[in-house]
């Protein structure tokens, strides 16, 4: 098999038309998992959907083969491709049919219509952009949740064991309370009527993980996304003047080589004769 057969049959699975055809089998394959959770339809046409859903799973892998010969090794080093060839290999595995949770898997390919979205590119690049940022926010979160929970834990872990009993148990109401879900009449409320003061500890709390910490993330995110989407203006702009430049510097040959044809210049040469 030559490298030019390769490479041709490399650009045609991966080309648009493929690429469309492919987002359509897995939106199709995502339809007939969300159907498999349906007794009533699996009842009425469960023997179509797992045909379809067995089609679904042979074009994936007739897709897969066909870019392992096209690309050989370097198919591996696009990490979509190995997400792909993981999943696929999952539903292949004897047996695994019959487990729930990889076959649920099977969903996950839905993923990579993020491949083909350019918005949908730019969200996932901004957000692993910030992925540092947000370890420090992160890291920060678990020291301020570390004194609140052994505060809490101590201030109230003997009246309201339930809530605050132990570190466990402190840390997932305080992260309640951070959420805001319930927080008032849920817990501070209860813990005010024997511990007056307790709104000098919830409410700073609040307005630190809440107000402070948790919009630092989502600033963090935004930015991230901003650079993401600059980089990418970039990249098409600079994308564009290189073709333009290509083709300022095509038509610069072309008038430079340039020669008359043979009769203007058999026309030219009697004029200055005549001259």
């Amino acid at each position: 098999m030559t490298a030019d057969f390769r490479q041709r049959l490399g650009d045609w699975v991966e080309g648009p038309a493929a690429g469309r055809f492919i987002t359509g089998v897995i939106l199709v394959n995502a339809a007939l998992l969300g159907m498999e959770t349906s007794p009533s339809l699996m009842a009425r046409a469960g023997t179509l959907i797992r045909l379809l859903d067995a089609l679904c799973l042979a074009i994936f892998v007739v897709e897969i083969a066909l870019k392992l010969v096209a690309r050989g090794g370097r198919f591996f080093l696009n990490g979509w491709n190995l997400f792909d060839f993981v999943i696929v290999g999952i539903a292949l595995i004897p047996g695994g049919q019959q487990i729930s949770v990889l076959r649920a898997l099977r969903i996950l390919r839905v993923l990579r219509l993020m491949s083909v979205a350019p918005r949908l590119r730019r969200v996932v690049e901004g957000f692993i952009s910030a992925v540092p940022g947000m370890g420090s926010v992160f890291v920060l979160m678990a020291i301020i949740f570390y004194i609140g929970s052994v505060l809490a834990t101590g201030l109230y872990g003997e009246t309201f064991p339930d809530w605050f009993g132990n570190m466990g148990r402190s840390a997932y109401s305080l992260f309640q309370i951070m959420t805001l879900e319930s927080w008032s009449m849920g817990i501070v409320r209860p813990v005010m009527e024997v511990h007056p003061y307790a709104w000098a500890f919830f409410v700073p709390f609040i307005m630190v993980t809440t107000f402070a910490v948790v919009n630092l993330l989502v600033g963090l995110i935004v930015n991230s996304m901003q650079e993401a989407h600059q980089e990418s203006e970039g990249e098409r702009t600079d994308a564009y003047r290189d073709e333009v430049l290509a083709r300022l510097e095509a038509i610069e040959r072309r008038l430079a080589t340039a020669e008359l044809p043979p009769a203007q210049s058999r026309s030219r040469a009697g004029q200055d004769g005549k001259s």
